[in-house]
């Protein structure tokens, strides 16, 4: 059987408690905000052709999993400076993965 061949993810979307604090966070690191916003139920941000989605979870609802999203940048010691310019605070420095 020929499966089809993948190209690109257009979207993630990723569940907060805190919207505001998330989307303080992203645009923090330089993501450019298409919709929605800090007191939003859902919000939007470009990432290249794709889009990061952000979601209003009520705060009674545990997580039972967790996510990761890995981003490929044009400069990733740039990116972990303007992170650390912001005040937040990677767990590591910039490595190849």
């Amino acid at each position: 059987m020929d499966l089809p061949q993948f190209r690109a993810i257009n979207a993630i979307t990723l569940a907060t408690h805190d919207m505001a604090r998330a989307v303080r966070f992203y645009r923090a690191l330089g993501l450019p905000l298409v919709s929605g916003g800090e007191a939003a139920a859902f919000t939007s941000f470009a990432v290249g052709d794709g889009r990061l989605n952000l979601i209003a979870a009520p705060r009674g609802i545990r997580w039972g999993w967790w996510g990761r999203v890995i981003v490929y940048v044009d400069d990733v010691d740039r990116l972990h400076d303007r992170a650390c310019a912001a005040g937040l605070s990677p767990e590591a420095p910039p490595r190849d993965a």
